[in-house]
């Protein structure tokens, strides 16, 4: 019910995927535009040097000298082309380890641009829920830029923190992930293409669980600042300790995690891509309405699904006389 609710409601506010669209376009254009510079100034000198030249130039002569080895049963133009490009390789090792300073200023500028995105968005999707809660709470119609900028504060302290806790988890998630897809086809039995096929099928599955279960651990912590008025800190206490109804939120969430990767990969493919612009967004809306429904429900409290129904403990409808 819960799960149909939340439908419900994200269909009732589609209108913000709009505006979650241009926001993303805006800050992307910005964002992968600074990304562009940092690589530019720091690893500029790797594709101009001489060294990264030599190398992808025997990367072609390599599909030369493999077509004579082929064609004509010379294998002289491989051998040579092994020394050519062994000699090659630790010249451009030796460019690498000589600008090592250039490279990982590069690597963590980039990662700074990619955390700084992550908390500009966020910061978006804060503003949305401040728009949810208002129409759950009261059926209120709130504007997104009147949202964004009374949430402002508490959505630049909550992305501060979710950030880098949600950066750390997923690299773990990530880490064993990788560890169970290339060490569970030695723990199956030898069936060639099938023992690959379960590894993939288990890691997507581990993947989209550790997903599920983030979400659910964190489902109260931006409600409980919107609705729930709370400080930061005071709402993650609150939605670690949440215990109620534990395995049902989780089942929820692992439910929309599953429904999300069938819809964004049926609009890549049926849309070559630009389908993703929708479906991605909408995501988001749904994992956010997901959250304050189940905040609701379990805090026990009443909120609008439609303009003429109210859901709570004690499910309602409700006819609104016009005066």
């Amino acid at each position: 019910m819960r799960f149909k609710r939340a439908t419900t409601i994200t269909v009732d506010c589609f209108s913000n995927v709009f505006k979650l669209v241009l926001y993303r376009v805006v800050t992307g254009v910005i964002f992968y535009s600074l990304v562009y510079l940092i690589l530019t100034f720091g690893l500029s000198f790797i594709v101009k040097s001489a060294e990264f030249q030599t190398l992808t130039g025997l990367v072609k002569e390599f599909f030369r000298a493999l077509a004579l080895s082929l064609t004509g049963g010379d294998a002289s133009a491989l051998t040579e082309f092994q020394t050519n490009f062994h000699s090659a390789l630790l010249a451009f090792g030796s460019l690498l380890v000589a600008n090592m300073g250039n490279i990982v200023g590069s690597v963590i500028g980039v990662c700074l641009m990619y955390l700084l995105q992550r908390i500009v968005n966020g910061i978006a999707q804060f503003a949305i829920a401040g728009i949810i809660n208002d129409r759950m709470s009261s059926y209120a119609q709130t504007r997104f830029a009147v949202s964004y900028f009374r949430n402002l504060p508490r959505a630049a302290l909550y992305q501060l923190v979710y950030v880098p806790l949600a950066f750390v988890y997923d690299v773990l998630s990530l880490a064993a992930c990788w560890f169970l897809f290339f060490y569970m086809p030695s723990l199956l039995p030898s069936f060639g293409v099938l023992s690959v096929i379960v590894s993939v099928a288990f890691t997507m599955a581990a993947i989209l669980v550790l997903q599920a279960v983030k979400l659910t651990f964190i489902s109260a912590w931006m409600p409980a600042m919107i609705e729930g008025k709370k400080s930061v800190l005071g709402a993650l206490k609150e939605t670690m300790a949440c215990r109620k109804d534990f395995a049902r939120r989780l089942g929820g969430f692992l439910v929309a995690c599953y429904l999300i990767v069938f819809v964004n990969v049926g609009f890549a493919v049926f849309t070559a891509g630009s389908g993703l612009l929708l479906t991605i967004p909408l995501s988001f809306l749904f994992l956010i309405v997901m959250q304050f429904v189940n905040y609701y429900e379990t805090k026990g409290m009443k909120y609008f699904v439609a303009k003429d129904v109210i859901s709570g403990p004690d499910d309602e409808k409700i006819d609104h006389q016009e005066n």
